[in-house]
């Protein structure tokens, strides 16, 4: 056998860690829980990966390990938790968000790595192909580009002077990128101005406000860990400017936003506990496609449409999946 063929075989068969490797190494099955936001803003979305991981058997403590890391958002620490979590041999790794996945492929080609939401795997470079992923990764895709015009069309459905729009995003995320770049699609259809309110980190937030200030009607914000980290302060400028947003999920209106549609972020968590579930019986994270969502939520959070004098009209109230008051 030639020397370059061992060594593929030799990789081939050690590059998919499994419960019996594990097992043999005398400790439990590690999942890396790479967490782009806070512990408590993503609360109910590893509440229902823990809970789905536990109808599959598997118990945090007793029949595997959780390694929490939390990067609050802070892009400067998506290098920095991937590499500690490759460090601590971790059997697969699970993320949230484009950039802290793609921060997890560069940091190990060997660990299998689930996404359980990314914006765009394909447009983004995550993966080769929704069908195909290939490598040691795969997940849920978001589809976040696919549904920006329909969450403008529900937005000026309320807002029905809706001319201009400001578009929040965090320009160093490509997956942000692209989906702002089908939002400027779909308003430029819709006839809407747009202004682009351009952030990079949480300090640019307050000056992207004052720079909006009596230019816009409203506000749609794409979805990022960024983003996701301070929607507390986004939430609190936008009701002070008195400007309605629209955004991604229930949780992002949850502190005043005011409507959101997307898919269901629990259920794509629940799902990835599917994915880790697979991995840790021994199948490789390539031979999965990538899945897509087929949960989507319209929240209106009616107290902020309230505070901002605004009236949604009653089909729409009883299109939404869940209002909140």
């Amino acid at each position: 056998m030639k020397r370059r063929e061992f060594i593929t075989l030799l990789g081939a068969t050690v590059a998919w860690p499994s419960v019996a490797q594990a097992q043999q190494a005398g400790r439990l099955p590690t999942i890396g829980f790479f967490g782009s936001s806070t512990p408590s803003a993503m609360t109910r979305w590893t509440a229902a990966f823990v809970q789905r991981l536990r109808d599959l058997g598997w118990i945090d403590g007793r029949t595997i390990a959780i390694e929490y890391r939390w990067a609050e958002g802070r892009t400067e620490r998506y290098a920095e938790i991937a590499a500690e979590l490759v460090r601590l041999k971790v059997d697969v790794i699970v993320t949230y968000g484009t950039p802290p996945s793609s921060a997890a492929k560069r940091a190990t080609s060997v660990i299998p790595i689930v996404f359980a939401a990314a914006a765009d795997p394909v447009g983004s470079g995550l993966v080769s192909s929704l069908a195909r992923p290939g490598a040691n990764i795969t997940g849920l895709s978001l589809q976040q580009s696919d549904i920006a015009g329909k969450k403008l069309e529900l937005l000026r459905e309320t807002l029905t002077g809706l001319r201009r729009l400001g578009v929040m995003g965090n320009v160093g995320n490509p997956a942000s990128m692209l989906e702002i770049v089908e939002v400027k699609g779909a308003a430029a259809r819709l006839g809407l101005d747009v202004i682009s309110l351009d952030v990079r980190r949480a300090e640019d937030i307050a000056p992207a406000f004052e720079a909006a200030n009596g230019r816009v009607d409203a506000i749609y914000v794409s979805t990022d860990p960024l983003i996701f980290s301070n929607l507390g302060r986004i939430n609190t400028l936008a009701l002070g400017a008195r400007v309605p947003t629209i955004y991604n999920g229930r949780e992002y209106i949850e502190s005043g936003g005011f409507m959101s549609y997307g898919p269901n972020y629990p259920d794509l968590f629940r799902r990835a506990a599917d994915f880790v579930d697979k991995i840790l019986r021994g199948a490789k994270p390539g031979d999965f496609p990538v899945e897509q969502p087929t949960k989507f939520d319209l929240v209106i959070n009616l107290t902020t449409a309230r505070a901002l004098g605004l009236k949604v009209s009653p089909s729409l109230l009883a299109r939404a999946d869940e209002v909140i008051e």
